[in-house]
């Protein structure tokens, strides 16, 4: 019987996030882990279609954690900027000018 192997490794901003959020839809064939920027998923199928059918799922999921982990993760260069961001003021009072 034929063995088949497969690998990907993808870049994210949050690493451990997607790779968190991929692992409960993982197969008993699958394995995700996250090191460093890198998220790596191990998939082996003895069938082919099994396997290729399974990698759409994986990389559809991915597209989802990848989405949603950005949306709650702060960017690196959020991180960088000390500065406080800007607050709405619409409770604050305004010197307004009047024109004559």
């Amino acid at each position: 019987m034929m063995q088949i192997k497969g690998r990907i490794t993808t870049v994210h901003r949050n690493a451990q996030c997607v790779a968190s959020a991929l692992a409960p839809d993982n197969l008993t064939s699958m394995t995700t882990t996250a090191e460093g920027d890198h998220v790596t998923t191990l998939l082996t199928g003895t069938q082919l279609r099994s396997v290729i059918a399974s990698m759409d799922d994986y990389l559809m999921n991915l597209a989802i954690a990848e989405d949603a982990c950005s949306s709650f993760s702060p960017r690196p260069e959020d991180l960088n900027n000390k500065k406080a961001p800007a607050r709405h003021r619409a409770h604050s009072p305004e010197k307004r000018h009047v024109q004559k």
